[in-house]
């Protein structure tokens, strides 16, 4: 995938402020800075990716209210249905909601596919360009998009194809951000600390989503400029401040270098941390290595379990992530009919529930060392928060609250820790041998397949929903068997290595003292 690279601009801020090179700044500051930019980067793009979830009510077909089954008072009813009411052409139809998924299929379609190429373009410039270009772009279309508000269109295919566009700008994000932390840091525990640090897309969901809501009562076209500005803004200081490689300042010229001479300090607990990121990135000296065969690296180990595990969760989550505004905006709550901008910022009580989920999962990962049991007691056990939620959580606020936090938890704790730890676990097993053109093969195979099944997730949620929520949830049900079902033979395994070692129980008395 994406190595380091030759005849790289320094970041201007850094090149100009003498005070933030070394010796004045440490390895440690500089890797700080690095989680926080990197974070702060991907974070923006997720927040970019949320204001179709959020206006899917307002574009999409009128809610009927039945005055038997709700009660009809203006403290109850929250939604002001002769501003939203009429919808916006031509999602307003009987297949409103058809066409709004479509929307969603035509940006994910592109972001999966860019992800196989954004890898290997970023080989041949500057990393930091690169992403900047991305986020600009991202930026920008997410600005027209909402153009469309003031400009008074009701083309499909307008909006279509700026789905498409900004689908496969956003796709330069993530190996972007995942190759620049592999330049500056090596191994170390995976689960917690990419679980920690995978969270900015949880925390990106969520600020999409309070800003996306936040501007509807402006106009649905604000939900989308504002947002877009937001990703423009730290595209800005991802230019001026983003340092690609350590050995851009001084620093050394590879990790294993560095990690032997670095200060030590509380930062160096992550200097070995090794998922995704290391998977995507390793020193030059390796790829020189044969590249392993597509089908050769599906035939390892592991790797097609987790693979097919992951097109199963992420359909789920991605679901939630485009359809769950819609739903809680379509549900009446304790006999509420919430607004749209209400239904936006409860949807995001799941996201704080996705990053609790992701550390926890990778915490518990890292102290039984057992990814796959980790990730089908997560998997099967969202199996009745859903139920639960779906049958009590338009009891009362508290009741909704509580079980979607928990749905969020559950849900996303195994996607999380597929995407990060399970990834490196996968890339760096014996058979490999340390070759990185393999562990990039096998990264592909696991999120190409996983993107394969987000794309598909919230498509099939348009046209299952016209049958009712009740189906919409027995798809979700299904999945999340699914993806279960892949991992048992997995799961038998690490259950009798740990039993036949004793590790188990050794872990769990150490964990005790």
């Amino acid at each position: 995938m994406v190595t380091m690279q030759s005849n790289r601009s320094v970041a201007p801020a850094i090149d100009l402020i003498t005070n933030l090179k070394p010796p004045h700044k440490s390895l440690g500051f500089h890797r700080i800075l690095v989680l926080i930019i990197t974070f702060l980067a991907y974070a923006s793009f997720h927040a970019s990716r949320k204001p179709p979830s959020i206006v899917k009510s307002v574009l999409g077909p009128t809610i009927p209210v039945n005055s038997s089954s709700i009660l009809l008072n203006s403290t109850l009813i929250e939604s002001d249905l002769a501003t939203n009411g009429t919808g916006w052409a031509p999602f307003n139809g009987s297949d409103g909601t058809q066409l709004l998924g479509k929307l969603d299929l035509a940006f994910l379609s592109a972001y999966s596919i860019g992800m196989y190429f954004a890898g290997h373009v970023g080989d041949r410039i500057d990393l930091r360009l690169f992403l900047v270009f991305g986020m600009m772009g991202s930026g920008v279309c997410t600005i027209l998009f909402g153009l469309g508000y003031w400009l008074n269109l009701h083309f499909l295919w307008f909006f279509v194809s700026v789905q498409i566009v900004c689908g496969l700008l956003q796709s330069i994000g993530w190996p972007c951000v995942v190759a620049v932390v592999g330049n500056w840091f090596g191994k170390a525990k995976r689960g917690l600390i990419m679980g920690v640090w995978n969270s900015h897309t949880s925390v990106g969901n969520i600020i999409g989503s309070i800003i996306a809501s936040g501007m509807l009562e402006l106009g649905w076209g604000w939900s989308f400029v504002v947002p877009g500005a937001l990703v423009i803004f730290v595209g800005i200081l991802v230019f001026l401040f983003l340092v690609v490689s350590p050995e851009d300042i001084g620093f050394g010229t590879s990790v294993n270098e560095i990690e032997l001479n670095a200060e030590v300090s509380p930062v160096e607990k992550l200097e070995n941390t090794e998922s995704e990121v290391a998977v995507l990135l390793e020193d030059k000296h390796l790829d020189s290595m044969a590249a392993i065969g597509f089908l050769e690296a599906w035939r390892l180990p592991g790797v097609a379990p987790f693979a097919f595990c992951l097109f199963f969760s992420k359909l789920v989550a991605y679901t939630f992530l485009y359809w769950l505004p819609f739903y809680i905006r379509h549900t009446a709550v304790a006999g509420v009919i919430l607004s749209d901008k209400t239904a936006g910022i409860l949807s995001t009580i799941f996201d704080i529930g996705g990053v609790c989920g992701g550390i926890l999962a990778g915490l518990i990962s890292d102290l039984i060392d057992a990814r796959a049991v980790t990730s089908v007691t997560f998997l099967l056990l969202s199996i009745p928060s859903l139920v639960l939620y779906r049958a009590f959580g338009s009891i009362s606020t508290v009741t909704n609250t509580c079980l979607m936090f928990l749905s969020g938890l559950l849900v996303n704790g195994p996607y999380s820790l597929i995407t990060t730890a399970v990834a490196a676990d996968l890339g760096t097993q014996s058979l490999i041998g340390g070759n990185s053109r393999a562990l990039a093969t096998v990264t592909a195979i696991i999120d190409g397949t996983g993107s394969v099944g987000a794309a598909l997730g919230p498509l099939m949620a348009g046209y299952v929903s016209r049958r009712g929520w009740n189906s919409v949830f027995f798809m979700l049900i299904l999945s999340i068997f699914f993806a279960a079902l892949f991992l048992v033979r997995l799961v038998k395994t690490e259950i009798k290595e740990k039993l036949n070692e004793g590790r188990w129980f050794s872990n769990t008395q150490t964990s005790m003292v």
